[in-house]
């Protein structure tokens, strides 16, 4: 797992962001799904399909983050599973791998509700409930995954399972769809942050404009909570785009304007040091070249070449104009 994937996930797992993206999502920034009501649940997925009696081939997935939410929708409470696949780059196969999440997690609702009711002898079931263990009373809990996606580009790929499949119109209204439930920065219009209730807000709000210098610095001036970031979310958006924000060790609030002036002027002394470094070396190589034609001259002239045969021998040899070639005679001549 690289860097980005492991401090996406981490972040994410944040009941308070966790719900804020969710609530961003479903409610249009209602807060009507309360990070007190998430319960983790094991991401490791480890389902058998459906037995016909055959061995069946166990398929496991690990998701990034998955929480069982109890909210209230109009006095009427709803039970939900939701998930967040965090991406930092393009994933062109999303539809069908979050389609596979959210199936895996119904077949294991499915095998629940099956071996509750082989340890339940109280109710006999009907026979087409005794083959599939599922009764006709039983309901399943709706899964919900959702892509994040931290970087600065729009999603190019397929959003939904239609757009992945190589088939004309005809043939796709028989194919269920599936379709992506994504948040990408670019996309979010300026106002629409406001919907964000967390720090999860600044954090994504930074990912959009972290390639446009303009922008940044308008909005981290227009923002007072770029002031006041946890350090949590701060190495987050250090690490998902690689800004080298500068802020102390030890220091649990940044202030991000402060950051991104630090983070610029070590850009601007490690390229001054640079071009230093890159001054000396071209120095030596080009006081290197001089030496050896000076060496050359040097010998030409031991041998008793003339001064216009010297000339045209490290004109030839060190590829020189014959003003250059005449230059380095006179230096010659002069330290002779």
């Amino acid at each position: 797992m690289s860097d980005k994937d492991t401090v996406t996930k981490e972040f994410m797992q944040d009941s308070a962001f966790f719900a804020d993206a969710f609530n961003f999502l479903m409610y249009n920034g209602r807060e009507v799904i309360d990070p007190r009501q998430l319960k983790p649940i094991d991401t490791a997925s480890i389902v058998l399909p459906f037995a016909d009696g055959k061995q069946s081939i166990p398929v496991q997935k690990y998701r990034d983050v998955l929480k069982l939410v109890t909210a209230m929708e109009d006095g009427n409470t709803a039970y939900l599973i939701l998930g967040i696949e965090n991406q930092s780059q393009i994933h062109y196969a999303m539809p069908v791998r979050n389609m596979l999440y959210d199936a895996m997690q119904y077949v294991a609702q499915v095998d629940s509700a099956s071996k509750r009711h082989r340890s339940n002898e109280r109710h006999a079931p009907s026979g087409a409930e005794y083959l599939s263990g599922f009764y006709c009373s039983d309901r399943l809990i709706p899964v919900i995954t959702l892509t994040l996606y931290f970087n600065d580009d729009k999603w190019t790929a397929p959003r939904d399972l239609h757009s992945m499949l190589s088939a004309n119109d005809d043939v796709l209204r028989y194919v269920d769809n599936y379709h992506l439930h994504l948040i990408v920065p670019a996309e979010i219009e300026d106002e629409e942050f406001t919907k964000f209730h967390t720090e999860l807000r600044v954090a994504l709000k930074y990912v959009k404009y972290c390639n446009d210098r303009q922008n940044l610095d308008r909005i981290i001036h227009e923002d007072d909570d770029f002031t006041n970031v946890s350090r949590q979310t701060a190495n987050m958006i250090n690490t998902v785009t690689g800004s080298r924000l500068h802020y102390h060790e030890g220091e649990e609030r940044i202030n991000m304007c402060r950051a991104i002036e630090e983070m610029r002027k070590e850009a601007t002394i490690r390229g001054i040091e640079q071009g230093i470094e890159q001054g000396i070396e071209q120095g030596i190589e080009q006081g290197i070249e001089q030496g050896k034609i000076l060496g050359a001259i040097g010998i030409y002239r031991d041998f008793g070449l003339d001064q216009n045969e010297t000339i045209a021998k490290i004109i030839s040899k060190f590829s020189l104009t014959h003003d250059e070639a005449e230059m380095y005679m006179q230096k010659a001549l002069a330290n002779a």
